[in-house]
C-alpha cells in the first residue's frame, strides 16, 4: 500500500530512494502554497506555516514531520485538536551549530570580515600596530544563555581557549559543570558578567524579545552577542541602536526575527557577521535531518509510535 505524502522539494536531493518506499510523493517547493487534498503527511521546512487553514484543507493528514529542530512553523495546539501528530530532528544539528557558533565568535572577536573587507577593497596600506584590534579569549567570560544540547557542545568547545564559563538553565547540568567547570547563574549576572553571550534557548512567549534595549544596556560596552537559536530571541532595531552607539562591541547572527527580511539598520550596523541560517549547514546534517523526518512519516504510516515526537 503506498501512502500519499507532501515533501518539500528542497530535500529531494538528500533523500535516498530507498527512504520513499511505498511512499507517493508530492514534492513541494517552498515557493507554492500549501495543497488541499488528501495527502497522509506532510514533510515541510520551517519556512513553510502549516496552522489550522492548511490542516483543515488535509483532513486524512495524519503526521507533519519537521525538517527542523524549532517547530514554530507549525499550529501545534490546530495539530492536537486534530489528533495530527507533530516531529522535529533534534540532535542531529548539534555540532554542526556550536561549529558555526565558534566560527561566530571567533569571526566577531578577532573582525574577521572587516579585514577581509580591508584586503578586497584594495585599500589596505599594510600591517600597522593598531589596525583591527579584536578580544583576546582566554580569561574572558562565555555566557551560554540556555545549556541544552547545542548551549552545552559550545560551552566544552570553550574550555581549550580558557575561557571561563557561565550559563542560565531552568535546571542544573551538574555533568556540564564537571567537565567545563561551567557556573550557571541567573540572567541578570549572566549578562552583566559575559564578554561573549551566546543564545541557546527555544522560542517561547518568555524568550522572545529577551534581547532588547534594557538587557543590552545591562550588558559590557565591549561584549559580543552571538545567536544561532531563534531569530524572535532579539528586538533587531533595539541590537542595531547599541551597535551604531557603540553600548555593544559586536554582534555574530545566523537567524532573524522575519527571515529572510533583516531589519535595515541592522543589515547596516558596525562590527556584525550576518549569516543566512547556515548553523546546521553541513552535507552531513542535512542529510540525516532529512532522513530522520521521513523515518518518523514511515514509522507512524505503518502504525509504530514517531521516533522524535514535539509532544506524546
Amino acid at each position: 500500500m503506498t501512502h500519499r505524502v507532501l515533501i518539500a522539494a528542497e530535500l529531494k536531493n538528500l533523500l535516498e530512494t530507498a527512504q520513499l518506499a511505498d511512499l507517493d510523493i508530492t514534492w513541494i517547493s517552498v515557493d507554492q502554497p500549501t495543497p488541499k487534498g488528501d495527502w497522509v503527511a506532510i514533510v515541510p521546512l520551517l519556512s513553510r506555516w502549516v496552522g489550522g487553514t492548511e490542516l483543515k484543507h488535509l483532513p486524512n493528514l495524519r503526521i507533519v514531520a519537521n525538517c527542523a529542530v524549532g517547530y514554530n512553523n507549525i499550529d501545534l495546539v490546530a495539530a492536537e485538536m486534530r489528533t495530527v501528530l507533530v516531529t522535529n530532528t533534534p540532535g542531529v544539528l548539534t555540532e554542526a551549530t556550536a561549529d558555526l557558533t565558534w566560527a561566530l565568535i571567533l569571526a566577531t572577536a578577532r573582525r574577521l570580515i572587516e579585514g577581509v573587507d580591508l584586503v578586497r577593497s584594495g585599500q589596505w596600506t599594510g600591517w600597522h600596530p593598531e589596525q583591527l584590534l579584536g578580544l583576546e579569549l582566554r580569561g574572558r567570560t562565555l555566557g551560554l544563555f540556555g545549556a541544552g544540547r547545542i548551549g552545552q557542545a559550545v560551552g566544552q568547545r570553550a574550555v581549550p581557549f580558557g575561557l571561563r564559563l557561565l550559563y542560565t538553565a531552568r535546571t542544573p547540568k551538574p555533568e556540564f559543570e564537571r567537565e567545563t567547570g561551567a557556573t550557571r547563574v541567573d540572567p541578570t549576572r549572566l549578562f552583566a558578567e559575559s564578554d561573549i553571550l551566546s543564545l541557546h534557548v527555544p522560542a517561547s512567549p518568555e524568550t522572545k524579545g529577551i534581547i532588547n534595549g534594557e538587557s543590552l544596556a545591562r550588558m559590557k560596552r565591549d561584549a559580543i552577542l552571538i545567536n544561532t537559536s531563534r531569530g524572535d530571541l532579539i528586538r533587531e532595531e533595539a541590537l542595531a541602536t547599541a551597535l551604531e552607539l557603540g553600548q555593544l562591541g559586536a554582534a555574530g547572527l545566523d537567524v532573524y526575527t522575519d527571515e529572510p527580511t533583516i531589519h535595515p539598520r541592522l543589515r547596516a550596523a558596525p562590527r556584525t557577521v550576518l549569516l543566512p541560517h547556515i548553523g546546521s549547514a553541513t552535507e552531513e546534517t542535512r542529510r540525516k535531518m532529512a532522513a530522520i523526518a521521513v523515518s518518523n512519516v514511515q514509522a507512524v504510516l505503518s502504525g509504530k509510535p514517531p521516533l522524535t515526537p514535539v509532544y506524546s
